[in-house]
């Protein structure tokens, strides 16, 4: 297992308004973590909207640069790449996005972004491998090539076109695949098949996986691993059967508890415990735990602590002054998938 691609102390920050009015928005708060290639797993990156997971993904990917940290591809700020540097990059870190209409051109066919990372990687000697290739590829993700070819976007389902992605991702076989919420806009019928077909590239060809998402059902089924975002930070990561099953962090159990129960007669939540906690209303800075104006079980320590990680076991690590007994880990603790 090789070292690929590595976040150090990554933050940003977006300013809004004019220069008399400036809101600054923290959307990543020092997140350092590493993702292998080679024998890697899958990491689900999870979290409610608004607490910063696309931004980190984005980061990663290039697409956003950070207000402070660097990522770092095989050792080198991916900001400084020279040009095949980049191009590698390109071929090894593949992103999959929330919404697949928004990637397509609608004025070319399906085929085109086929043909393009064809030529531009040199994939093919000719049209005739070109063409195998393609049709093996869509039929990998359960598609069919007669009926997918030849087509535009917009005749195409949302899941299909989400399905096509999937399978250009297979024509490159990337070593990363940062996957952002890739089935939250299909129907449930067609998601097993869009995340079978990730797994099956994971298994396959040892790709790591970066699974973006809100839905903790999905992330459970998927991943190996499992970190928790909020308000721009890890609060709790860790084998994902551990964390799912027996969260520590307050915001986990929260989120795990939001899982309705297959059984219409029990109840869904309770959020009494939410409903009025000891330090609602202050303001958060970056030296608190950010979760303090929502936990039921916060005490003064909280808002004045620039709190580390604290290792729970051998496969967790929770920020939250409750395990404080537990062996600290330093804030800017390296997750290594």
């Amino acid at each position: 297992m090789s070292l690929l691609l590595e976040a150090r102390d990554v933050t940003k920050v977006f300013v809004t308004g004019g220069f008399a009015q400036q809101q600054r928005t923290l959307a990543v708060d020092r997140v350092t973590l590493n993702l292998s290639s080679g024998t890697g797993s899958i990491v689900a990156l999870a979290g409610e909207s608004g607490s910063g997971k696309t931004t980190l993904g984005r980061i990663l990917l290039g697409l956003e640069s950070p207000t402070q940290g660097e990522v770092l591809y095989r050792g080198h700020d991916i900001a400084k790449l020279g040009k095949q540097e980049r191009r590698s990059f390109r071929r090894d870190v593949q992103a999959i996005f929330q919404d697949p209409f928004a990637v397509y051109n609608p004025f070319y066919k399906i085929d085109h972004i086929f043909n393009v990372v064809i030529g531009k990687y040199n994939l093919a000697s000719s049209k005739d491998e070109a063409r195998h290739l393609v049709e093996q590829a869509i039929q990998a993700v359960g598609l069919r090539p007669d009926e997918t070819l030849g087509r535009y976007p917009h005749q195409l389902s949302g899941g299909q076109r989400q399905r096509v992605i999937v399978a250009r991702v297979f024509l490159l076989k990337p070593k990363i695949v940062i996957a952002d919420e890739p089935v939250s806009m299909v129907d449930a019928s067609l998601r097993a098949t869009i995340l079978e077909a990730l797994r099956a590239l994971h298994i396959n060809f040892q790709m790591s996986i970066l699974y973006i998402t809100h839905d903790l059902n999905t992330a459970y089924q998927v991943a190996d691993n499992i970190m928790i975002m909020y308000r721009g930070s890890i609060v709790e990561a860790g084998d994902v059967e551990q964390v799912i099953n027996q969260p520590e962090h307050p915001y986990t159990k929260l989120l795990v508890s939001s899982i309705p129960p297959p059984d219409p007669t029990k109840k869904w939540i309770d959020l009494s415990g939410m409903a009025s906690p000891p330090f609602k209303g202050m303001t958060i800075d970056q030296k608190m735990c950010k979760f303090v104006d929502r936990c039921s079980v916060a005490f003064e320590e909280c808002t004045s602590s620039d709190l580390p990680f604290f290792r729970t076991s051998d496969r967790r690590i929770t920020r939250c002054l409750l395990y404080k007994d537990s062996s600290p880990v330093p804030r800017d603790a390296v997750l290594d998938y």
